[in-house]
């Protein structure tokens, strides 16, 4: 890549943090020029970030140390040398900045039309909000957050080390909560229900548990190497580092370097990336606008754990160079017929992401909130791609991270769509009654908003990876490939997630666009502006045609399909494979697992369809899952098998009453009073310093000085009479006085 446009990648993260800066300080009290210059800047790193990434494609062998793009300059001195900040372009760079940077545009364009942001502030529409004059106090802040995401995001997705990657990762852990809060004064009359703020706090807090472990594994990253760049820890002096990680134990007896530190990296993700046990944070963030629901599942936030993960991989890997070495000596053929060592880090993420594909997925079944499906759907989604990694399909979670990003920005896009037509019909039908997030008071909204639903649908099918159509077929088979070929139970997990997730995707669509309307607010309901239907229709182009990247070159008909029209097959792969020490090899061909996915997805379409065709007549109909199930497995389904609660009787409840016992008896009575007593010691040393010290001695001796120098005044002032002859006395009798002494010391 040529230095003129690795320094051009630098400009890249740029126009967003001008934007922020700009909005705040000079155009917060102008929408059109808030929005504006938020689109013109995002815009700008589009256009680089695609000029970035169709250069690295263009390029033949790009990921080898001769063909990537990188630049570094010193950051600060550490020790004998200086640490170093920079951009680094390989193939995992490109592929990212292609699709993170396209629906982060189509987000922000979708955000002009959304509404009224301060106006959504309240939700009883009481009066003296929006601010007077008619402007709205928080339109132009949310472009401003929304700018600064999306720095954070660009700045880790072009990070050359870990420790600025961390950084852009903290940047957007603080616009989360800006933005998931957004709403910060909105009350609800359940108490039950969580606030916006609240739902902020919880974000901020649950995720920086899993950042301090983070950062313990880069602290220990750096102590183990002495550097945070990617490239020198994985492919300096032929992957010396990796081997010296793996090779050398670690302060847990039975764990190498890279392990532990794998298991500390690891841990940051599982926060981010809304990972079973620290997922109850994401369902709670739909409190924010949609928009930021979109750039935190599909954009930004969520996609940053899995992107962190893919880029180090080599190091959760590294144990197996060792076990490879060993078991390769001579038997090449037989080493590579075993497929990928499962290190203990990767063993960790495969269990975990199993879990909660599998997990997620049986939640989303039950729920009722349009967006909470989906926010359920992409930690389910993310299960997918961690397990993928976690068994060594590291390509295979790449893809899907990248298929997953355009059909479920899609979703939340429409999904803000469905929400904004239903609160116009509400206000047109006086309708105070119904939800408009709840799927229950929808119904027949493809005959309302056919824009709306056509995208939806799309997205929706790609969800449930509909065969041979959309990208998401293309992306989870090939995950379940990779299962299938090395982890048995892995894969048998994944089948029935990926059955679930057919079966409540269904369920959503028909809830929502099909039947009669189940409320005045439905048969109200219209189509959203040309800006929020715009960004849709691009999306759900994507969300079908990415899938063609990766088509491998010996499926049926489609791999000959993809070579006729003058693309290469198994692209992707080819094309991701340069960001590893070692290529890996593309999984051959083998008829279950397309099998599995062709039977999972119109399984669970069909049976979604089954089940739901004639239900909901009403919005007070029972689900016929809960017939189907009982109300003891639906209500633990439904109320999200009580983890929330348990966290609460665990550790919130408990820290309340720590606070408690700790501000009643060692703030106010240990702290307190041994600051008490200081002050009341302090105050009395005072007083007798005063009394016997500073009275005495040191207003003494200033009084004093006074006194004589006023009684001189006094009494030398008779000599003053103002008379030259008296003057002139006086320096004769003087003169006098000092010849005579000047004679007796001669």
């Amino acid at each position: 890549m040529s230095p003129e446009l690795v320094s051009l990648t630098w400009l890249i993260p740029v126009p967003p943090l001008v934007s922020f800066f700009l909005i705040i300080l000079l155009t917060n009290r102008s929408k059109a020029l808030s929005h504006t210059i938020a689109i013109a800047s995002i815009a700008t790193s589009f256009v680089l970030s695609w000029i970035v990434a169709f250069a690295a494609f263009g390029t033949p062998h790009f990921g080898a140390e001769d063909a990537i793009g990188a630049l570094s300059v010193p950051w600060f001195d550490v020790g004998s040398g200086a640490f170093m900040m920079g951009v680094l372009v390989d193939p995992l760079t490109a592929i990212m900045l292609f699709f993170a940077s396209t629906a982060m545009l189509a987000i922000f364009v979708y955000s002009v039309g959304y509404g009224n942001y301060g106006k959504k502030l309240d939700p009883h529409d009481k009066p003296g909000w929006p601010a007077h004059n008619g402007v709205d106090p928080l339109y132009s802040r949310f472009f401003a957050y929304l700018s600064l995401f999306a720095f954070g995001m660009l700045v880790l997705i072009l990070a050359d080390n870990l420790l600025l990657m961390f950084m852009g990762w903290e940047v957007m852990g603080l616009c989360s909560y800006l933005l998931i809060g957004f709403w910060y004064a909105r009350k609800y009359d359940d108490p039950n229900k969580i606030t916006p703020r609240q739902a902020g706090v919880k974000a901020f807090m649950t995720t920086r548990v899993a950042d301090v472990i983070m950062l313990l594994g880069i602290v220990y990253l750096y102590y183990a190497t002495g550097t945070l760049s990617f490239r020198e820890i994985m492919f300096a002096h032929e992957g010396e580092w990796l081997h010296h990680l793996a090779s050398t134990p670690s302060l847990i007896v039975g764990l190498s370097q890279a392990s532990l530190i794998g298991i500390l990296l690891l841990i940051g993700t599982i926060g981010k990336s809304a990972q079973f046990p620290l997922h109850t944070w994401l369902p709670d963030a739909m409190e924010g606008p949609t928009p930021v629901s979109a750039m935190i599942h599909a954009a930004a936030m969520v996609s940053a754990g899995v992107y962190a993960v893919i880029r180090m991989y080599p190091v959760l890997a590294a144990d197996g160079l060792i076990a490879h070495t060993a078991e390769a000596a001579g038997h090449a053929a037989e080493a590579a017929a075993h497929g990928p060592v499962i290190t203990t880090p990767m063993g960790v993420l495969a269990f975990i992401g199993a879990f909660t594909a599998l997990f997620a997925a049986t939640i989303a079944v039950s729920q009722n909130d349009v967006k909470k499906v989906l926010a359920y759907s992409t930690i389910s989604q993310l299960g997918f791609m961690l397990a993928a990694l976690g068994i060594g399909g590291y390509v295979a979670a790449a893809f899907h991270l990248m298929t997953h990003a355009f059909f479920k920005a899609l979703l939340f896009l429409g999904s803000g769509s469905i929400i904004h037509g239903m609160e116009h019909g509400a206000h047109h039908a006086h309708d105070h009654a119904s939800d408009p997030q709840d799927m229950r008071f929808m119904g027949g909204l493809r005959h309302k908003m056919p824009i709306t639903f056509v995208t939806f649908f799309i997205g929706g099918m790609a969800l449930a990876g509909l065969p041979l159509v959309t990208a998401g077929f293309w992306s989870k088979d090939e995950i379940l490939l990779d299962a299938f070929l090395h982890a048995p139970l892995v894969f048998y997990t994944l089948a029935l997630a990926a059955l679930l997730t057919a079966f409540y995707t269904t369920r959503q669509l028909w809830m929502v666009f099909f039947g009669a309307p189940r409320s005045p607010s439905a048969e109200q309901a219209h189509e959203s502006s040309w800006t929020m239907t715009a960004p849709l229709v691009v999306l759900s182009v994507f969300a079908v045609g990415a899938g063609w990247l990766n088509i491998p070159a010996d499926f049926p008909l489609f791999g000959q399909l993809v070579a006729s029209l003058g693309l290469e097959p198994g692209w992707l792969h080819h094309f991701l494979g340069g960001t590893l020490v070692e290529h890996p090899e593309a999984p051959a061909f083998t008829p279950v697992p397309l099998i599995t996915s062709v039977v999972v997805a119109l399984g669970g379409i069909l049976l979604g369809w089954l089940v739901y065709r004639n239900a909901w007549k009403t919005s007070s109909d029972v689900d016929p899952v809960e017939r189907g199930i009982g109300s003891v497995l639906y209500g633990l389904l439904k109320n999200k098998y009580w983890v929330d609660e348990l966290y609460d009787v665990l550790f919130v409840k408990p820290a309340f009453w720590l606070g408690r016992v700790f501000f009643t008896g060692i703030d106010k009575g240990v702290i307190d009073g041994f600051l008490h007593g200081v002050a009341w010691i302090s105050l009395g040393v005072g007083n007798v310093f005063r009394d016997y010290f500073d009275k005495p001695v040191v207003n003494g001796a200033s009084d004093g000085s006074g006194v004589a120098v006023k009684w001189a005044g006094r009494e030398l002032r008779p000599i003053q009479t103002g008379r030259v002859q008296h003057y002139l006395v006086m320096v004769m009798a003087g003169a006098a006085v000092i010849g005579a002494f000047m004679w007796m010391a001669r």
